[in-house]
């Protein structure tokens, strides 16, 4: 029976690439590559190799029989895309492109080339790979993290219950053991060592600092206690040092969160999930102690427009309506006729639901604007605007999840309206003339916006290394000034407590460990101090 792509796919395309049959889009050359929610296998191309499946970083790819949750469901969804999106040349063999390392094969004498990457996420990752998996460039990468743990959005953006999708990181564990990779931890460019500095002793710097900042409701009472960005709750559950001591109200019954996509799914599933589910997930402790005390039996999920529009993904929407003890429901009809998109006939079906005595619930209201959050010096109610009439939601804690934003990164310019460093295909220009600034490139959210899912940031960051690779051959970089070394010993001049690569993957193997023990996949470490010591305890 053909394979199938399941809810967790990363869109990374690496199954694309070993398909000898072509039967997986859209591919990375495809326009709808960009705005795709994930990948999907053509039932009537899939000669049953599996070839795709082995590959895949993060398990989602199956056969069509598995014994996997939904499997019926996304037979259909596979198959669904097909039959709107018609392939226009017939099924059949094609040449698989050659793995980087034997495409660029064959130079004498290699160029030298090394490059600082600030960023240690995904599209980070992502375009250490593409430049030390060369063979065309003698390429060494530094990467800068200011804090003391690496992931980026896959340690810190990715719900704990979604564990197959962090499964991503044996990926960039690799590449952080490739020769040529250094690894500076804890250590903030433009704090500790100056963009200047870094500059002397590479040839360029890409910039994957991802989008640390959210859009705005810009509505009265936003800034109350209890009204939160998700992007907060999101990193305080996730166990990001910065957010470990926020704090967030549960005691309310009834919570809100604005906005539709996958962040407002993943917040409000994690405020009513099964304390017992969460405990065997890698969610830091301080939210799990939290949560155990939580007193929030509703979420409501709005969203301005309608349900045609609803701006999660079909993955997410039909995995939520899954879980035990929770119901999902929606306020008011959906239609859906027989040739409505997936997504549309799920909601529907929700529509139609019934809630459950004793359990707890999601519900998703459309067609509603937020207006003001009121309380007398906290969040007590969310009044909104539902057409045209207005009504009030009480409730005790509201979370914006309308967008991430990147933020200005000192020196280099920046688009306010889209919240990314001006850039063309990841050269950073100037956005009066479109000169590039020398030596500087972006890359992932900072680059393009907070838009996509994992994988898209390997074509993204593989656009940025292009160019910088184009500019390398045109001689418009400028030469190092100083030595590797030097570059070292002034990291440790200045942060003496820094981490290298080693001491990350002693603190990774402490948190597996610790996360065995206790029938989790990892138990994190979210102190900076006691991450040092558990480095320093295996380097003894």
């Amino acid at each position: 029976m053909a394979y199938v792509v399941t809810q967790n796919c990363c869109n990374d395309a690496t199954c694309v690439a070993v398909c000898p049959v072509d039967c997986i889009h859209p591919t990375p050359a495809e326009r709808e590559y960009k705005r795709t929610e994930m990948l999907y296998i053509d039932p009537a191309a899939c000669i049953d190799c599996g070839a795709c499946s082995d590959v895949c970083p993060v398990d989602a790819i199956v056969p069509g029989d598995a014994a996997a949750p939904d499997i019926d469901r996304y037979r259909d969804i596979n198959a669904e895309y097909f039959q709107r999106n018609p392939r226009t040349a017939a099924p059949g063999a094609h040449v698989q492109p050659l793995p980087l390392a034997l495409a660029t094969a064959g130079v004498a004498d290699p160029p030298a080339l090394r490059v600082a990457i600030v960023g240690s996420g995904p599209s980070a990752f992502y375009a250490a790979e593409e430049l030390l998996a060369r063979r065309d460039i003698a390429a060494e990468v530094t990467m800068f993290e200011r804090l003391p743990v690496a992931g980026g959005l896959v340690r810190f953006g990715v719900a704990p219950d979604h564990w197959h999708t962090k499964t991503v990181d044996r990926v960039f564990d690799r590449t952080a053991r490739r020769d040529g990779f250094t690894f500076h931890l804890g250590v903030e460019v433009g704090r500790d060592v100056t963009i200047d500095e870094v500059l002397a002793h590479h040839h360029a710097v890409i910039h994957a600092s991802g989008a640390a900042g959210d859009r705005r409701l810009g509505i009265p009472g936003e800034d109350l206690p209890g009204s939160h960005a998700a992007r907060e709750f999101v990193a305080w559950y996730n166990g990001h040092p910065d957010h470990a001591d926020r704090t967030f109200d549960l005691t309310a019954s009834r919570a809100v969160v604005v906005g539709n996509g996958n962040v407002a799914l993943d917040v409000a599933r994690i405020l009513v999930s099964d304390v017992e589910t969460l405990r065997r997930t890698d969610i830091a402790d301080h939210a799990l102690d939290a949560l155990a005390g939580s007193r929030i039996e509703e979420v409501v999920v709005l969203g301005r427009r309608g349900p045609e529009h609803a701006a999660c993904t079909t993955p997410e929407l039909l995995a939520l309506g899954s879980l035990p003890g929770l119901d999902v429901l929606v306020d008011g009809p959906v239609t859906a006729g027989p040739d409505a998109p997936a997504k549309l006939k799920i909601l529907d079906e929700y529509s139609r639901r019934e809630a459950t005595p004793g359990n707890k619930r999601i519900v998703l209201r459309f067609g509603t604007a937020p207006r003001e959050v009121m309380g007398d010096g906290r969040t007590a109610a969310l009044t909104v605007t539902d057409t045209g009439t207005v009504d009030r939601i009480e409730c005790g804690l509201v979370l914006r999840a309308v967008g991430y934003r990147g933020l200005p990164i000192a020196g280099l310019p920046f688009d306010e309206t889209a919240g990314t460093v001006a850039n063309a295909a990841g050269r950073v220009v100037e956005p009066g003339t479109g000169h590039p600034v020398a030596g500087q490139y972006v890359a992932g959210w900072i680059k393009r916006g907070a838009t996509g899912v994992i994988g898209t940031n390997r074509y993204c960051a593989a656009e940025t290394v292009e160019a910088l690779l184009d500019d390398h051959h045109a001689g418009l970089l400028a030469a190092r000034t100083a030595a590797a070394a030097d570059l070292t010993a002034l990291v440790r001049a200045r942060r003496p407590d820094a981490l290298g690569g080693a001491d990350w993957r002693a603190i990774d193997r402490f948190e597996r460990e610790r996360g065995r023990e206790a029938g989790r996949p990892r138990i994190k470490i979210v102190d900076a101090g006691e991450a040092a010591v558990v480095a320093g305890a295996a380097s003894r």
